[in-house]
């Protein structure tokens, strides 16, 4: 081979002793072939496929650009250069004898590779992105390569005249060229055009895009819109097409091998010799039993009892098919990562060994440094790549899973839905696809760290010998340990989970039923309870902590320890083995190397453990059963030509029901009714029958589900704006005089669950939605309950009824209502599940049956109110004109035509505050205040401590090491051996103990700060007025407790160790490199610099984009939350595809925030490896210049520590971005401690024992508003409410009945005027001296998680037979007798398992066991049936005979037998006076009486 080349060049192609001298070079042909050859087989093996852009593509080339021109000119020089090559190896070729072949064959080769380099510049016009990193690599490899004949040439030309001065003056002008190219391939060229584009689209290598970001970052905190758009291939819904097809295909497999395991088990079942002899038919019998789904009882929490078998192993397969090219692709940079990671090591012996030995080159010294150096910084770039690409894996998996989460949740049976609640489907969303993400940053550790660690141990052998085994045996015992310390801190860490989730559960029902707290004054009881299950949490916490020191400490003996066992033995084992520098030091380093992948093992299989868990709950929840349509057809003939019919088991249904009809569906409660609407609307299971529907459907529920959007939006429900039909919409649900009160009009923000909007208007809004929508069939569940009678009937007339805006559609009304039914053309009477009689309204009451007793019960005399209603419908313009309906239409349309400005209060909720900028100061001094400042100093003192003994510990090693040199070739003393082993052994475990002492403290002083800043949070928002709840979303006021509270228990103690310990090693390295070589001090000053100024633009980056991951992260949660708890509307209007479609953009915000961040992180890495590279490089350098003043260990010493330093300082910068996110914690918790606070709970001045003794109660001039800046809601009432009176209170939506109740228990202070009950001004006392002696009942009952009696009686200030007799009195006794734990029965969240009818009787139970001198009654029959509402009624009247009522009634019937009645208006008194006087004057009152077929008062006896 050799030889050939020789022939090829004319010259000699190797010669070894070209190398053994002091100005060593290369021979020329060498330089000439492999230096030529590499760089060009490199190029011509990839540049190839540059070219494709140029043969498949139509699109037009982009423009020229400046630097297009410069990059061709140069590449035209080249060739020209290459060209006269040629032609002077032709020209001298003709004077003297055949050159040798090189001179032909190079030169030609230049010309073709340039040609191409033209070409490829000219193809890349077509693409976005007109940089080729290809031909970048090629320009740095040609340079890399040149730069050795560039050497060798120069140093002949000063040794001795030039020979042949044009082949040298071409080579330096190409190789200058080539710098050039280099050096403008640097800058991005992007076209004019493409700039638009790529202004929103990364760019791959962004050489100059992360600068341009970071720099941004560093100027102005970023938003959202500064981040750049996702490239097409990696936005959520190319990834998830990929993902799905995929998914499909395994699922389908993974569903066949289902069948087959349950055929097995079906005949091990079946099969007789297996003992459980039953006969075939009884078999079969089980199997039918075992297919239904178990239902979970509420009790058990899902994991107890028998799970159905569900689809299993196809998720793994499905993430390998789709992600396989990432897989490989960091499979490829890990490898070279890990193959390097050796060399260094082996580097530091020869750099050892070279400054140890007299005789050594200098060029050699050199070569090693440049070497490091190389090693270090093409490593950095691997590694970093593979970071990327895993991180990127990492968030489109996420991605891929949270679209199947959400696309699985629109299409899932109900069945499958009552499996999981809505918060554990969200968990899958947050937890698990979070879970999927971690794992894939670490998914290749499970081969890496077995790699590592063989590799390690094969080269330690080559060391050490046998010896090595001592030390691995102590890894080795080191894990038990750790393994044991960590299932201990499992264990806790569990136990705390579960205290974490009762405290969570308890604050957010808190939050939930804040306004129930304050009207019954339960807060200290709450705050005790919650005070309570805290405690305990920072009892596990600490000991967690302890735990967490424990196996810290062990941690860091563990590099000491090992060091010390293997060189003890190797030492002790034979007299000879003597510990020189280049041993001990490549030991260490390769030690080192080894704890990384024995840390990171245990770590991957825990998290692939967690994985695990993971993975079978998504594949229950994605392989579950969909939603089966089958039940519904939609066949055009249908008999009797109706448009909907269906026989279905709700218990057995057969209806069928004509085009155009209008049906109302009546029966008790508990008869079926909602079941008979889920089952038209397919949400429920069919066991037989069928539902045919023609034409599209509009649904309205019984509880309105209000998406948090506009009201606009929330009518128009992405349908397109008409506006003619939507004003006639609008009207028509009676929603014009709401929009007067709003802010914003239609363009006013609705909170999360309507939360802005009465119970009345939340039902208006929904049932504009359904009308809007211009459905054929109308499916309407109770939609009258929860507006006032007179509004009901108004919509029934403008709406539903048989002169409404639906009268051509078939309308399905169900109802409590019976002052409809006349109108109705077809009536459904529903008893328990089963249609007892349907028919006209005049053939039931012929028909004498149930329907007809129902009606003789509730309805006396209703056929002479029907008939009033009929003839009397004259009368409603008039209540129009009452209700300021007809004016208001002007100026409704006057505020359209304005520019819509933002009105104050228009948006309610306001924008979550992005903390921006810097993290101020003051926020760690705050933390380390409540850590207590002597703990904070102590804990500082013991890291020093530790890092003083760290650099000890390495100076004696030196020491020890130049022992080698110094007895050399004479017996080592036994006594300096035992000297040198004792000493290195005592400074390793007083650093570990320094540490030990660092963290134990730091645990203390870390959960008093818990306890302190949870303690100040809880009390303070239990004190905060109730306008604030209104504002704020209940999320982000749980978010404070969950998660920022979490971080500061758990993260922000474990970010400060970690940053000091950085902080002391980075600054302890740096020591023992100066005191190496004492030049290196003036090298740290540039290099700091440097490093300070990455981490500060870096770091506001980072944290920014931090934020805006989590502030875009939450719309993803609460979008799907609402998609949950409002599926039956969505899947009713058919609305599937525009959710996805719009949960594909929110993933598309928050991917994007987190890929920039992982871009930034990476361009971070680099740098700062950049200057851990440079410290090793100079380290080395500095060793080798000051060669022969040095010993061997000193400089083992300093180069070790160096390339140690890489790693830390990329730790301390993390640790820095990561305290500074953490602390934000701190911030936002303050923030809410600041919040101002309602009026103290008791004053200086109580009131008297046993007042309101009378229950007298005088308003005076008394006016009040929401908030400052709204208008005032009551304007200015005056009035006097005798002892024992009874008032009713009516008005219409909005007219401020329940501002009323919110002022005498201040939940609203008031604005002028003052309320005196029994002479005492309410204003002057402290809350709860106010709010527990009244009592009320409250609109909509809010049950608490716990027990039924701590429900009634949370101070347990009565007895049992109070409770008792209460519970009597409100019509539950019996319930309660029957319930197996009675009184200790438990209620479920929110008090979903009792109906609301029951839940309503509670809330009596409670009032009747106060029994306070003043009884409030607030619109608390909207819900309740008629028999319900008679009970309660009854009780009232008997039992708080001797109290004052108020009541505020929907219903006239309730208040007709009050002894006045106060008529409000737009917040003014308009008729206060006896109901009988009232209607004899022409006035409001009789108006609405007349609405709802009231005579006289005797007429109403209900």
């Amino acid at each position: 081979m050799s030889a050939a080349l020789e022939e090829f060049c004319g010259s000699i192609f190797w010669n070894a002793s070209y190398l053994a001298r002091p100005d060593a070079d290369l021979p020329v042909c060498f330089q000439q072939t492999v230096l030529v050859w590499v760089p060009l087989g490199f190029f011509w093996i990839l540049a190839p496929w540059q070219l494709l852009p140029m043969c498949k593509s139509r699109a037009k080339k982009s423009s020229v650009t400046k630097l297009y021109i410069i990059k061709q000119v140069l590449a035209t020089l080249l060739m020209l250069t290459a060209v006269a090559e040629l032609a002077l190896a032709f020209v001298e070729d003709t004077e003297q004898d055949p050159l040798p072949a090189v001179q032909y064959t190079n030169p030609s080769l230049y010309i073709a590779t340039w040609l191409l380099v033209l070409l490829i510049h000219d193809a890349r016009r077509f693409c976005l992105c007109r940089d080729s990193g290809i031909l970048f690599c090629f320009w740095t490899l040609s340079l890399l390569c040149g730069i050795l004949p560039f050497q060798s040439l120069l140093r002949r030309a000063l040794q001795a005249p030039i020979s042949d001065v044009p082949r040298f003056v071409l080579f330096f002008i190409s190789y200058g060229l080539q710098l050039l190219l280099f050096l403008v391939s640097g800058f991005s060229d992007i076209a004019p055009e493409t700039k638009e584009i790529t202004k929103k689209v990364k760019g791959p290598r962004g050489i100059s895009l992360p600068h341009s970001m970071v720099f941004k970052g560093y100027r102005k905190p970023l938003e959202i819109e500064d981040i750049w758009e996702l490239k097409g291939k990696d936005k959520t819904q190319a990834i998830y097409a990929v993902w799905e097809k995929n998914m499909k295909t395994a699922v389908r497999k993974a569903q066949a091998d289902l069948e087959k395991r349950k055929r097995k088990k079906r005949r091990q079942k079946a099969d007789p010799d297996h003992g459980n002899n039953m006969s075939k038919a009884q078999s079969q019998d089980i199997l039918v039993l075992e297919k239904q789904p178990k239902r979970k009882k509420k009790g058990d929490k899902g994991d107890s009892g028998p799970h159905k078998d569900f689809p299993r192993g196809w998720l793994m397969k499905t993430l390998c098919k789709t992600f396989w090219q990432n897989l490989l692709l960091s499979v490829a940079f890990k490898l070279v990562h890990d193959g390097l990671v050796f060399v260094s090591p082996q580097l530091l012996k020869l750099l050892i060994a070279f400054v140890s030995d007299e005789e050594s080159f200098a060029w050699q010294g050199y070569l090693y440094a440049i070497l490091l150096f190389l090693t270090a910084l093409i490593q950095s770039l691997c590694l970093q790549q593979y970071f990327s690409l895993c991180f990127q894996l990492g968030i489109k998996v996420r991605a891929s899973l949270i679209a199947a989460i959400y696309k699985k949740a629109l299409t899932m049976s109900s069945a499958t839905r009552k499996e999981s609640t809505v918060g554990e489907t969200v968990n899958l969303m947050s937890a698990d696809a979070q879970r999927f993400m971690d794992m894939a940053n670490f998914v290749h550790q499970l081969w890496s760290s077995p790699l590592q660690i063989i590799l390690s141990i094969v080269f330690l052998w080559g060391e050490l010998g046998p010896s090595v085994l001592a030390g691995i045996a102590v890894m080795v015992l080191l894990i038990p340990i750790n393994g044991f310390l960590v299932a201990k801190a499992k264990a806790i860490q569990v136990r705390n989970m579960k205290n974490k989730d009762e405290r969570m559960k308890i604050m957010s029902e808190i939050l939930n039923g804040i306004k129930i707290l304050k009207l019954f004054a339960w807060e200290p009881s709450f705050e005790k309870r919650v005070n309570e299950i805290r405690a305990h949490e920072l009892k596990d916490l600490v000991n967690f902590s302890y735990l967490q020191s424990i196996s810290i400490f062990v941690f860091t003996c563990a590099p000491f320890l090992v060091s010390l066992a293997s060189f003890a033995v190797y030492v002790l084992v034979d007299e000879n083995n003597i510990l020189d520098a280049q041993k001990a030091f490549t030991a260490i380093s390769l030690f080192n190397v080894l704890r990384f992948p024995m840390a990171m093992l245990p770590l991957v299989l825990s998290s692939l453990v967690q994985t695990n868990v993971s993975t079978a709950r998504l594949e229950r929840y994605l392989g579950g059963e969909d939603l089966d349509s089958s039940a519904i057809h939609h066949n055009p003939i249908c008999p009797g030509d109706a448009a909907l019919c269906w026989s279905l088991a709700v218990s057995s249904v057969t209806l069928d029901i004509a085009p155009g009809s209008l049906v109302a569906v009546v029966g008790a409660v508990g008869s079926g009714k909602s079941s008979l609407v889920s089952a038209m609307l397919g949400e429920m299971e069919n066991i037989k029958g069928h539902i045919n529907i023609q034409g599209s459907l509009a649904y309205v529920p019984q509880q309105a589900w209000i998406q948090n959007a506009t009201l606009k939006d929330n009518i128009l429900f992405g349908s397109e704006l008409d506006e003619a039909r939507y004003q006639q919409v609008i009207k028509a649900c009676a929603l014009l005089p709401d929009l007067e009160l709003l802010p914003a009009g239609d363009q006013t923000e609705i909170g999360e669950k309507g939360i802005n909007l009465s119970g009345g208007q939340k039902q208006r809004v929904s049932l504009a939605r359904a009308v809007y929508s211009n459905a054929d069939i109308y499916v309407l569940d109770d939609p009258l309950s929860a507006v006032d009678a007179h509004v009901g009937k108004y919509l029934f007339k403008h709406v539903l009824g048989p002169k409404g805006l639906l009268q051509k559609k078939t309308r399905i009304l169900v109802t409590h209502s019976i002052s409809f039914l006349p109108q109705v053309d077809n009536i459904v009477v529903l008893v328990a599940g089963a249609v007892s009689e349907h028919g006209s309204y005049s053939t039931l009451l012929a028909n004498r049956g149930a329907f007809a007793q129902f009606l003789n019960l509730y309805g006396s005399q209703e056929e002479d109110a029907s008939e009033k209603i009929t003839t009397g419908t004259g009368n409603t313009t008039g209540l129009l004109q009452l209700e300021g309906l007809k004016s208001s239409t002007n100026s409704w349309k006057k505020a359209q035509e304005e520019p819509p400005k933002k009105l104050k209060g228009q948006q309610l909720i306001e924008k979550e505050a992005v903390e921006t900028g810097k993290v101020k100061f003051s926020m760690y001094l705050r933390y380390l205040h409540a850590v207590g400042l002597w703990y904070s100093f102590w804990v500082a003192m013991g890291y020093v401590g530790q890092y003083a003994a760290f650099v000890g510990t390495n100076l004696w090693l030196s020491a020890w090491t130049d022992d080698a040199e110094r007895y050399l070739n004479q017996t080592y003393p036994v006594e300096q051996r035992d000297l040198r082993i004792g000493v290195f052994g005592a400074l390793g475990v007083s650093q570990a103990l320094f540490l030990l002492f660092a963290t134990l403290l730091s645990a203390r002083g870390a959960m008093r700060a818990s306890g302190v800043m949870h303690q100040q949070l809880l009390s303070n928002i239990l004190r905060v007025p109730v306008s604030f709840f209104d504002t704020t979303p209940t999320g982000r006021i749980v978010n404070r407790f969950a998660k920022d509270i979490f971080t500061i228990d758990e993260t922000i103690p474990m970010s400060f160790r970690s940053w000091l310990s950085c902080f002391m090693a980075i600054i302890s390295t740096l020591l023992m490199i100066s005191l190496a070589t004492p030049f290196f001090a003036l090298i740290i000053i540039p290099l700091s610099i440097f490093y300070y100024f990455v981490l500060r633009f870096y770091v506001s980056t980072s944290r920014q984009l931090r934020r805006l991951d989590s502030v875009t992260r939450s719309p993803i949660y609460s979008h799907f939350g609402e998609t949950v708890s409002g599926l039956s509307v969505i899947r009713a209007y058919g609305h599937q595809q525009r959710f996805l479609k719009q949960n594909e953009s929110t993933m598309d915000i928050n991917q994007k925030s987190v890929h920039s961040w992982i871009v930034s992180n990476r361009w971070l890495a680099i740098r700062l490896e950049f200057v851990g590279s440079l410290v090793v490089f100079f380290s080395a350098l500095l060793a080798v210049i000051s060669k022969g003043t040095l010993e061997g260990g000193i400089v083992g010493l300093s180069v070790s520590s160096a390339l140690n330093v890489t790693q830390t300082l990329n730790w301390l910068v993390r640790m820095s971005s990561e305290l500074e996110t953490n602390i934000v914690a701190v911030e936002r918790v303050h923030e809410y401690t600041k919040v101002k606070n309602e009026a103290p709970w008791v004053t200086e001045k109580r009131p008297p024992r046993g007042w309101p003794s009378k229950g007298e109660i005088q308003f005076i001039d008394y006016k009040v508003r929401y908030r400052p800046e709204l208008e005032l809601v009551l304007q200015g009432i005056t009035c006097n409410i005798a002892s024992t009176e009874k008032v009713g209170v009516v008005g219409r939506t909005g007219a401020g009945k329940s501002s009323l109740t919110n002022c005498l228990f201040r939940l609203l202070e008031a604005a002028g005027g003052s309320i005196l009950i029994d002479e005492v001004d309410i204003a002057t006392i402290g809350l709860h001296d106010l709010r527990q002696n009244l009592t009320i009942i409250p609109q909509d009952p809010v049950l608490f998680t716990g027990t039924l009696r701590m429900n009634l009686d949370p101070f347990d200030q009565y007895t049992d037979e109070e409770v008792w007799k209460a519970l009597e009195l409100a019509h539950l006794k019996t319930y309660v007798q029957d319930l197996p734990e009675g009184l200790l029965h438990l209620v479920s969240e929110g008090g979903e398992n009792l109906s609301v009818g029951q839940r309503q009787l509670v809330c009596l139970a409670r009032a009747v066991l106060r029994k306070a001198k003043i009884l409030i009654l607030d619109e608390a029959t909207a819900a309740v049936d008629l028999e319900t509402d008679n009970l309660i009624q009854t009780t009232i009247r008997s039992e708080f005979a001797d109290c004052t009522v108020l009541t505020i009634a929907h219903r006239l019937h309730t208040i007709m037998d009050s002894n006045r009645v106060m008529v409000l208006q737009a917040g003014r008194i308009v008729e206060y006076d006896s109901p009988e006087e009232l209607l004899k004057k022409q006035g409001v009152f009789s108006v609405m009486a007349k609405d709802a077929g009231i005579v006289n008062t005797e007429t109403t006896m209900l």
